[in-house]
């Protein structure tokens, strides 16, 4: 985050942070907040807000969004006493909605939809160049769709628009992901007909992310959680290999992973050995790069008997930026959906999965670089190669909860401190201050 980005920063969080409403709180007057109208009324207002909500999910979004189904999972094991990590990690059916990280993934991610949707409801009455205008509409789109896509992924039901009145309505998981794919379409429609200016570029993303790149990456990851594989397919396609799209930190800033493994030498969590996969069933080659990308290899346990390992990849520094997207989850996506499609095509499935396991010119560094599939040429066996990939490529990027399901993984037995399993819940419960205010929140899933 260079200067202009962190002074836009500060001047975003004070006017915004307290306006952030979601369906689930109360509001409180304050003589010394900005109203929304003031914040929105103007070029300056809009921009910063942009830079605010895109500040707000890279920090404290980003953290829950990886730390809280890293743990559930077995991706991490904690090295806490916390009780919200050591619920997290016991899992079952009894964990509690008031757990901070089921609240703070849940509201973190309505904040997130909230200045989505004021933003977007405003920019027709701020007067902006066209191509800051389409910039900022579609970035709006594509982080509303983001914060959509990361409550489908770990809750049962979702709330698609936020509600000043505390009644959001909530639809199913896969309805959250067709309303996020509706949004990243209309997104890539804004960036096609006028494609973004140099003052959106200067102002709000600062270079380090390509909005359409980033657009076509998240459209092929819902598409197939949605179940719609030639568009997987296609969308991926789309995405370029060679562009990079990076949530970058600074001092004021951190690395929010960082700051829950490293900051002032007192971890949360850390990796589990094997990428948390169990042993007997997947084992990775010695020579595997993205072993030694993630992974610095410990013999120690945590308080669980948890084999762990110290943390490297993204996060061993406090300003190392983190990716939106890896770029070879695109190929995962195409080898997945090629074998899931209504007219599988395993020769395709098996290339894009090749494309992955040799890789040694990957623009993050995550190269595999090992021999070509060799296994049995059935769907099972190739999906069951795919998704032991897709964890070790995608190490704790929050999508360990969505693939277990998926991949049809044991089921969890609803026991707490089970930690055999290789995930402990299916969904987490529904958060106690949604419930409390709200009254269309679902019943809790069972486990």
């Amino acid at each position: 985050m260079k200067n202009r980005y962190k002074k836009n920063s500060i001047f975003a969080l004070s006017m915004i942070l307290t306006l952030l409403v979601s369906s689930c709180e109360t509001d409180f007057d304050n003589p010394n907040a900005a109203t929304a109208e003031q914040t929105f009324s103007s070029r300056e207002g809009i921009l910063s807000a942009a830079v605010g909500m895109q500040q707000l999910y890279a920090t404290s979004g980003l953290r829950w969004i990886i730390e809280t189904p890293a743990i559930t999972t077995r991706e991490a094991g904690i090295t806490t006493t916390f009780q919200n990590m050591i619920e997290l990690e016991e899992g079952g059916s009894s964990l509690p909605n008031f757990n901070s990280n089921v609240q703070g993934l849940w509201s973190n991610m309505l904040r997130v939809m909230k200045i989505s949707e004021d933003i977007q409801a405003n920019i027709d009455n701020v007067e902006l160049a066209p191509g800051t205008k389409s910039g900022l509409l579609a970035y709006a789109k594509l982080f509303k769709a983001m914060a959509i896509g990361s409550l489908a992924q770990n809750y049962e039901q979702v709330i698609i628009q936020t509600s000043n009145n505390n009644d959001a309505l909530f639809v199913t998981r896969n309805e959250g992901f067709l309303a996020a794919i509706a949004l990243l379409n209309e997104g890539k429609a804004a960036l096609n007909a006028t494609p973004v200016s140099m003052e959106f570029t200067n102002e709000i993303t600062l270079g380090n992310i390509d909005v359409l790149n980033s657009i076509n990456a998240y459209l092929a990851r819902y598409n197939l959680f949605a179940n719609n594989y030639e568009a997987a397919i296609a969308n991926a396609n789309n995405v370029s290999t060679t562009s990079t799209s990076v949530f970058a930190y600074d001092s004021q800033n951190l690395n929010p992973v960082y700051n829950r493994v490293f900051l002032n030498g007192i971890s949360n969590f850390k990796p589990r050995d094997n990428f948390g996969l169990p042993n007997s069933e997947f084992t990775f080659d010695p020579a595997d790069g993205r072993v030694a990308f993630y992974l610095s290899s410990s013999p120690n346990v945590n308080q669980n008997g948890l084999p762990v390992e110290d943390l490297l990849g993204f996060f061993d520094m406090n300003t190392e930026s983190i990716p939106l997207y890896i770029p070879d989850e695109m190929k995962l996506i195409i080898a997945e959906a090629n074998l899931r499609k209504a007219n599988p095509d395993i020769p395709a499935a098996i290339m894009a999965l090749n494309d992955v396991l040799t890789d040694t010119d990957d623009v993050f560094g995550i190269n595999a670089n090992v021999a070509a599939y060799s296994g049995p040429n059935t769907i099972n066996d190739i999906l069951k190669e795919i998704y032991k990939n897709r964890r070790a490529e995608l190490f704790l990027s929050g999508l360990s909860l969505e693939d277990s399901r998926r991949f049809s993984r044991p089921q969890p037995s609803g026991s707490a401190s089970n930690f055999s399993e290789e995930r402990n819940r299916n969904f987490y419960p529904y958060p106690d201050l949604e419930r409390n205010s709200n009254p269309n929140v679902p019943a809790d899933p069972s486990i």
